[in-house]
């Protein structure tokens, strides 16, 4: 008969989920990274958060400077709640019992209060000390036995809290049941926080590196999303009804609309017309079928400005709780923390349509690019299992011409529809035009055809018939052949 392990609750964001359930209770885990890595910060979320719940904490450090400092900084964090200080979460000082008895008076000691103050979770801040103090490796694999039976018997989960640096492997780390790893380290100029967890005995735990931030908060953790959705949480959405864009004159392109629960990529050059597209797309959300828009590069106050100049009341839509909206400036983002957050208000607001504009917006926050393709692989996924019809832009610099209808096969084998907007130089005026280059398992019209903007949005025109013409713009240098227009 398989046992299942009793699990604590760690109360950091992200952190539970890549342990594949918590932290196991009686379990002893070593917390190691450089100083400033968010070691202090972790296990204190920890005991605050196991505090609020009932349990008893005891922090020891083995330091010689007083608490004080500790809890200045401490204080600066939402988690940290001072009148649990002494109450439920009791913090001592036993540098000077190592000091002057060593390890064994130390093992002692730290019984000693366990017992007295009937706690469930020990945290030890400065294991490197204590391994200082040892005449050998032995002593320290003893001490660390010494303590973890303690707690095995007892029920109490412990953290050895340790600056070494993370590659760096310890006759401690066999002898415990986990080792959490926080790695700080410069990607170019900015930094990155990643977290991994390198042993779980008895457990599994999703592998590799996962990043986290740290802010008044605290930590939060975020599980790469390649490793978490390696399958989709659901099976896909099969309905099949069409699904409308929104744009006037495309469904005949689109054999009626798109596919349900599908994923379009919608590529153009800046200025074609495709946040625009996005706009009309959302303008069908009704508050029983709501839409989510997220963005990189258009504020919410900006959308609203371009919804006015085209007649499509998006204020009304927020107001009617049709539209939701969620902005993410290009500046210094995290490629897991965009995905979690996107995949939140999916499930939160029960998003059927959904709006990405700028796909290069994943693509600047991705610290290891090459694992893009993976991500948006989980990413898309689950929007199909969850009945998300999705539209999502990129931004292509073929600026002229019809050319280059397929300029990312790796980005593109991953969508279930391509549709591509371009422009071009025509006797002199720079022309609009639209054509559908992909559809899963449907037919549709592969012409181009003229695309205007304007009041209520996009709309789709006539088709384009190429004749031959020496007229030396842009159309004609890319294709050798001018446009006509059919009425």
């Amino acid at each position: 008969m398989t046992q299942q392990l009793v699990r604590v609750q760690s109360g950091v964001p992200g952190l539970d989920t890549i342990l594949c359930g918590g932290l196991v209770q009686g379990a002893a885990y070593i917390v190691q990274g450089s100083p400033g890595a968010g070691k202090t910060i972790l296990a204190n979320q920890i005991a605050f958060y196991q505090a609020s719940r009932g349990g008893r904490i005891l922090y020891v450090t083995l330091l010689a400077e007083s608490h004080e400092r500790l809890f200045q900084a401490l204080a600066t964090f939402d988690f940290y709640e001072a009148d649990a200080v002494g109450r439920d979460v009791f913090y001592i000082s036993l540098f000077k019992v190592l000091q002057d008895q060593g390890l064994s008076a130390l093992v002692t000691a730290l019984r000693n209060e366990l017992a007295r103050n009937r706690c469930t979770t020990l945290v030890l801040d400065g294991l490197l000390i204590a391994k200082d103090k040892a005449e050998s490796a032995l002593d320290v694999k003893t001490f660390v036995a010494e303590l973890q039976s303690h707690a095995a018997f007892t029920g109490c989960t412990v953290l050895f809290l340790t600056s070494a640096r993370t590659d760096d492997v310890s006759p401690e780390h066999t002898m415990v049941d986990g080792v959490i790893q926080l790695k700080e380290e410069l990607a170019g100029i900015r930094t990155v926080r990643q977290m991994r967890i390198s042993k779980s005995r008895g457990s599994a735990a999703l592998g590799g590196l996962h990043q986290y931030r740290i802010s008044n908060c605290g930590m939060d953790v975020y599980p790469r999303l390649e490793a978490l959705l390696g399958t989709p949480s659901a099976e896909e959405w099969l309905e099949q009804a069409r699904v409308d864009t929104g744009v006037q004159g495309l469904g005949q392109l689109l054999g009626g609309g798109l596919p349900p629960a599908s994923v379009t990529m919608l590529m153009g050059p800046a200025g074609s017309g495709k946040t625009t597209f996005g706009l009309n797309f959302l303008s069908l959300a009704t508050p029983d079928a709501p839409a989510l828009y997220f963005g990189f590069y258009e504020s919410p106050q900006r959308l609203r400005a371009k919804g006015r100049a085209l007649g499509i009341d998006v204020e009304g839509l927020e107001r009617s709780g049709a539209l939701v909206i969620l902005w993410n400036p290009m500046t210094e983002n995290l490629l897991d923390l965009l995905g979690h957050q996107l995949l939140a208000a999916v499930r939160e607001h029960r998003i059927q349509r959904l709006f990405i504009d700028g796909m290069t917006g994943f693509h600047r926050s991705a610290v290891y690019s090459a694992r893009l393709i993976e991500f948006y692989t989980a990413l898309a996924n689950e929007l199909r299992a969850l009945g998300v019809s999705t539209v999502a832009t990129l931004e292509v610099r073929d600026l002229n011409g019809l050319s280059g209808t397929d300029p990312l096969p790796e980005y593109s084998s991953l969508m279930d529809n391509l549709v591509l907007l371009r422009q071009a130089g025509v006797s002199g005026e720079l022309r609009r035009f639209i054509g559908v280059v992909k559809m899963r398992d449907s037919a549709f019209d592969a012409a181009f055809h003229d695309v205007v903007i304007g009041p209520g949005g996009l709309r789709v025109a006539n088709r384009l018939v190429l004749g031959r013409s020496d007229e030396p713009d842009a159309f004609s240098a890319s294709t050798g052949r001018t446009p006509t227009i059919e009425s």
